[in-house]
């Protein structure tokens, strides 16, 4: 299941599809989750979804405490269940867009609920950090960008850096 190695960059189509849900479960994940947690420590990320490193998959990671191995957290088929009304504007930036940064308003709190490796299910509930980096990382899998969420000035100020990206982007 594992595919290209690096960050597939803004252009790439990839990133603009909806993922396939996962339905087979078991040991031949965990190639594509050590490629993914490789991936996303080299780049100093904090989250990574599939479809970044070219698997249309709905498969997740995050880490919202880099240095901590036991923060990682390792979703598959995520679908957010709940959402605070309460809301946050905070800067972002994605390892598939980069240089580009901006302020995007997500909830505060959120509800996921996801399977694990094995298919089991679970429930997280996220504040704060983690719960932006859950809906970031969602968002990925619906072929959503934080640039999708910007304001249209915003947009506006970063469209030449994105026609940048996206020229230097595509797939070959």
């Amino acid at each position: 299941m594992t595919q290209s190695t690096g960050i597939r960059k803004y252009g790439d189509k990839i990133l603009r599809n909806r993922s396939e849900k996962v339905k087979e479960f078991g040991p031949e994940l965990k190639p594509l989750f050590k490629q993914m947690e490789e991936t996303m420590t080299d780049a100093k990320g904090v989250g990574l979804a599939a479809p970044q490193i070219g698997v249309p998959k709905q498969i997740a990671i995050m880490n919202p405490e880099p240095d901590n191995e036991e923060k990682l957290i390792r979703m598959i088929n995520p679908r957010i269940i709940a959402a605070s009304d309460e809301t946050d504007r905070l800067e972002e930036g994605c390892l598939s867009v980069p240089g580009v940064r901006g302020d995007v308003v997500r909830a505060s709190g959120v509800t996921v609920a996801y399977q694990d490796e094995n298919g089991k299910e679970h429930t997280l509930h996220a504040e704060g950090f983690l719960a932006r980096i859950v809906q970031h990382e969602l968002d990925h899998l619906s072929g959503v960008l934080f640039i999708d969420r910007l304001s249209f000035a915003k947009r506006s100020l970063i469209k030449a850096k994105l026609k940048d990206l996206a020229d230097g982007g595509k797939e070959k």
